[in-house]
Order: C-alpha cells, then structure tokens, then sequence
C-alpha cells in the first residue's frame, strides 16, 4: 500500500467556477453538517477570493457568515483555507500593508486556519509578507505556485520559486493549476523538485475544464502530492473541479491510502447543492460551464473565472449586436463571440508580458481582449481602452511581468506619458486604516469584533457602502427576480406587444412592437420630447455599474468642480475592473446624473460638462 494521500473539498470555488455567487450563509450553515458527516475530508475550502464581496452583494454581512461557516468545521477538527490574493487580499486591486496585516487577523478570530496566498504574477516579492503576517496572526501559510503554459513558465521556473517561498518560511506549497492547463508531466517534475527542496506539504488544485486534471492528479501523487483539491456533483467536471467519486476512485486504484466516503451524507450534499441551484444561484450558471472544452487549452483562462465570463459574455453581446442593429448588420451569435473573444486572448496574452491567467490579471486580459473584439466590431483599433488597474500591471507597478511588453505597448505608454515602476509594488499603496477609521465614526458605523466591520470596508469599500445603504440587497434581489420572470416566460411572451422609445432625428417617439397585426392605442403613437440638458454628455462606453471614486483615497467631483481635458471624472465597473471615464474637454461639472452604484448601459449620460 502506498502512502495516504488526503482529500479537500473546495466549496467556495465549486460555485464561483461554475456561476457568479455562492449559497447564502443560511444556507452554508445548512449543508455544512452533511459535509462533515461525509468524513472523507481534512480540509474545506470555506472563504476567500470573491467570497465576501458577494455576501455584501446579497446584503449579508460576510463577517458573520465566515464566522457562522467554519465554525462546524472547526468543531469537527477539518481544517478551513482561504485564498488570498497577495498584495490584492480578497480584491481585484492592490490593498495597503496595515489593512493586509488585520485582514490575517480578523480571518484567525473568525475561524480560518490556513491562507492559500497566490501572487498573479508570481512575484514571491507580494507574497513573502503575507508569510508573515499570517505567522503573527497564528495561521499555517500556504504559498502557491501559479501554474500557467507558456515559452517563460518552465519547470525551473516554479521549483526556483518555491525554493524562493520555502526560504522565506512558507509552511506550504500550493501548485495552483487555476486553468487545468498544467501539462501531467511537468507537474510531477514541479512537485517532485519541491520536495528535494523539502520535505513539506503539497495540495494540488486544478480545474477539469481542457481534460488534463485527472491525469495531472495521478502523476502529481506519484510526485509525492499529500491534499488534493476536488469537487462533488452536481458541480464537478466542466469549468470547475474533478469529482470527489472519480478521483477516490483512481487513487484507491493506484494503491494509495485514501478516505472512505460516507455516501449516504454525500447524497445529502448533493441533494442540498441542487436545492440551493433550483431557489436562485442555478440563475447564474451557464449549462455550458458544465462542460469539459478542449478550446480552453488555447487561451488558458482559469476555471473559477469561467463561471462569471459567460455572464458577462450575454452583456457584452447586447452591445454588440446594438450597434449593429443601428447599422442593418447581421447580429452576432455567442459562440462567435467566445471564438473571437478566446481568439484575442492568445493574442493580447504575450504581448502584455505572459502574466499568469489567475486572478485578477486573468481578468485583466480577458477584460483588454474583450474591449479589443468590441473595439474592432464597431470599426475601432485595438487597445482603445484600457483601465487604470489593468495600467498597473503593464507598468509594473503590481508586480514583475514574466516575460517582456510588446513594443505596440510600450509605445502606446509613452505616447500617454506613462511612468514604468520597478520597485516594491506595495511602496504604491500607502497605509489607509486611519482613514477608513475616520470615515466610520463619521457615519457612525462600529469597527465590529476584532475589527471586522473596519476590516471588511477599508477591503471592499464601494460594496461595503452598497451593502450598509442596503442598496446592494435591493439590486440583488430585482436581479434575481428578473432571472426568474426571464427562465418562467412561455414562449408566447415574446409574441406580446413591447412598448419602446426610439429616437428619429434627435426627437423621441413611444411605439408599440409585436409580432402580427395588432390594434395600436391612441397614446402608442404619441410624441415624447427627449429631455436636453445643459453641457456635454459624458456617456458610457460600456455596460456596469457607475461609481465616483474605487476608494476612499480619491476626492469625488461634484456639481461646480472645474475639470480639465483628460481629467478623472468616474468609473464604471464591468467584468471586476474599474474603468477610468475622462472629460474629453475643458469645462465645469453642470450634471451628475446617476448615484454610486447605479447600473449603466451603453451611452447612458454619466455627467454633463458645460
């Protein structure tokens, strides 16, 4: 018999790579007695990357759901892990030093043993102070390698890497196959390196989506692996994770030491996840995220990505086939788009520097190759728009890029006057908890347990005021109710007269639509003047959500304000990034004409410049 080989159940990324949220904390609390009772598990994914930003989405505080969710765990001796994002923590862009360093000590007091800390682009620079940081906080360090296949990403790259991390004190090492695109053999080489280095614990997690993992899981173990991470129906395969059954299984097969698994209690997991499906997350999972797709091997887009980019995939879509509509263009199918779209990924992906496709600069690429596909159907040039986060990374200001800049871009940085940056990317981003102090007692906020409320809004502080406004519940729940009315139409909905407003030579006009003939009211057909509004509209090159400020660093203008050509006026978010909107001309700010939060569509007026 060889060696035991022990099993973790990530559950939090079971559901973000297969749609856009996870269950409530009502409903966490629910299913967490059934996964213990499976008793196949040492370890459970319980929090971490977009975990919390969604309970703030739902309107739940996320601080109580983490404490309410590990604590059956804990209880039951499985240990819980988070990911962590390096110098991001649990966001998509940069968090200052004091705010990393309470974030390993609220994630303690609220119950979570180990941090799964990766660097998106793998500079062991952003990762080597969280080490720390989760030491003094009492909490095992798990640092990751993020695997990637690329001319720069060799096998000598990652075992260097890690030699750098286990230097430094990483208690862990994680070989993070975010895409599944990890080829089987250079996987068990990268472990078997690391364990020459030193004998310490390797978990493995990879995504089932290109149909490597299996494989990889096999040849990894062979290196001497000690935790894999798996899924469960009806949530495995496909863009997220190999399945529990499947990969016990192989392993037993093979000779390993593996846990029995409690398949009464695994039938009640599977029951429960299903339910949760059926009451609203099921609205946010694509069927075919369901799928193994070996296209995903080109692009290598990570797995827990996935889940929200066929989302964002329907918006992006609209957008489109608006602007062809106006033109008498045939409309695009999603498929051509995710083709188009995958297509300028390979493309967009060497010439920013081959960062690692993991959160966020996944995202970041993802984002520039989607902007471009867009750019280019509507006539215009690529690289039109690029958001200031995604800036960040080209000019280094985030981190070393792992292989070299296109000369396309760093031409098109210094046309812009853009400053490269090679120092230590947290030098960026100055201490900010004072402030967020500040700003609390000012709205009379409490700093919560151990610091917790303080914590969550310096880490997420356009959603943390989205939730505490209750904003973020109110959006959420119309949300979900438009999905529901959308899935529940009979077909003869679509059949049914739509009252539209459209636009003929700059005057509005209400009109009836449907198919067949139909006997049109009098009021149908009347005239409706478009409002018309002092200045120059700043319209929305895309659709999000509109907010003034990303952080409380930044001043938000105001009606009055003086704003130059080129000038920071708002940003929109879409896709995880903030884009930056700039005054095209010199004038005042006469109109703000949404509220922070708002969703936007394309060409919807932000402001008004007179």
């Amino acid at each position: 018999m060889k060696r035991e080989v022990k099993f973790s159940l990530v559950f939090r990324d079971m559901w973000q790579s297969a749609g856009k949220y996870v269950p409530r904390v009502d409903q966490l609390v629910k299913v967490a007695p059934a996964i213990v009772e499976m008793g196949c598990f040492a370890r459970v994914e319980t929090n971490g990357g977009g975990f919390e930003q969604v309970n703030l989405l739902f309107g739940e505080n996320p601080n109580k759901a983490v404490r309410a969710w590990t604590k059956p765990f804990h209880d039951a001796g499985i240990q819980t892990h988070m990911l962590d994002r390096a110098l991001n923590g649990l966001r998509m862009s940069p968090v200052p030093a004091d705010v990393r360093k309470l974030f390993y000590k609220v994630k303690k007091a609220q119950g979570t043993d180990i941090t799964r800390t990766f660097c998106g682009l793998n500079d062991v620079r952003n990762i080597i102070p969280s080490i720390g940081y989760a030491h003094a906080a009492g909490m095992i360090s798990q640092c990751s390698l993020c695997i990637t296949f690329s001319p720069v990403h060799t096998v000598e790259y990652y075992v260097n890497m890690a030699k750098q991390l286990i230097e430094a004190g990483a208690d862990e090492i994680c070989i993070k196959d975010m895409a599944g695109i990890g080829r089987p053999v250079s996987l068990g080489k990268i472990v078997a390196g690391i364990k020459q280095i030193k004998n310490i614990p390797v978990q493995y997690h990879s995504h089932a989506g290109p149909g490597f993992n299996m494989a990889s899981i096999l040849e990894v173990c062979e290196a001497g692996c000690d935790y894999i991470d798996v899924g469960m129906e009806p949530l495995s395969w496909g863009t997220g994770h190999a399945d529990l059954l499947s990969v016990q299984a192989m392993l037993r097969d093979a000779g390993y030491q593996v846990p029995d698994i409690n398949m009464e209690a695994y039938m009640k997991v599977r029951a429960l996840i299903q339910e949760f499906m059926d009451d609203f997350l099921g609205l946010y999972i694509s069927p075919r995220n369901r799928l193994m797709n070996s296209l995903l091997i080109a692009p290598g887009l990570p797995g827990g990505m996935m889940g929200s980019l066929m989302a964002d995939l329907e918006s992006n879509l609209e957008s489109i086939n608006k602007y062809k509509a106006k033109r008498n263009l045939p409309f695009m199918k999603q498929d051509e788009l995710l083709i188009k779209l995958f297509n300028e990924v390979a493309y967009v992906w060497p010439r920013v520097g081959y960062p690692p496709l993991v959160t966020p600069f996944s995202q970041y690429v993802k984002n520039l190759a989607m902007m471009n596909v867009i750019a280019m159907e509507k006539g215009k040039e690529r690289w039109g728009m690029i958001a200031d986060d995604i800036w960040d990374m080209i000019l280094g200001k985030a981190g070393k890029l792992p292989g070299e800049l296109a000369p396309e871009i760093i031409e098109k940085a210094e046309r812009e006057g853009r400053k490269f940056f090679v120092g230590n990317p947290q030098d960026n981003y100055p201490d900010a908890l004072d402030k967020y102090r500040k700003m609390m007692k000012e709205n009379k906020w409490e700093l919560g347990e151990d610091d917790e409320e303080l914590f969550e809004y310096a880490m997420h502080p356009a959603q943390y005021e989205a939730y505490k406004s209750g904003k973020a519940k109110e959006d959420f729940l119309a949300d979900v109710e438009k999905r529901r009315a959308e899935r529940d139409k009979s077909p003869m909905d679509d059949a049914k007269p739509k009252t539209l407003t459209v636009q003929v030579d700059g005057q509005a006009y209400r009109v009836t639509v449907a198919y067949g003939d139909i006997d049109l009211p009098a009021s149908a057909t009347d005239k409706v003047t478009a409002p018309v509004g002092e200045g120059q509209d700043v319209p929305a090159p895309l659709e999000g959500k509109f907010f003034l400020v990303k952080n409380a660093q930044e001043t938000p203008v105001k009606v009055g304000d003086k704003v130059k050509k080129g000038d920071l006026l708002c940003y929109i978010e879409a896709m995880k990034t903030y884009n930056a909107i700039r005054a095209d001309i010199d004038g005042t700010i006469v109109a703000i004409c949404l509220h922070p939060g708002d969703s936007v569509s394309e060409d919807d007026v932000l402001m008004k410049i007179g």
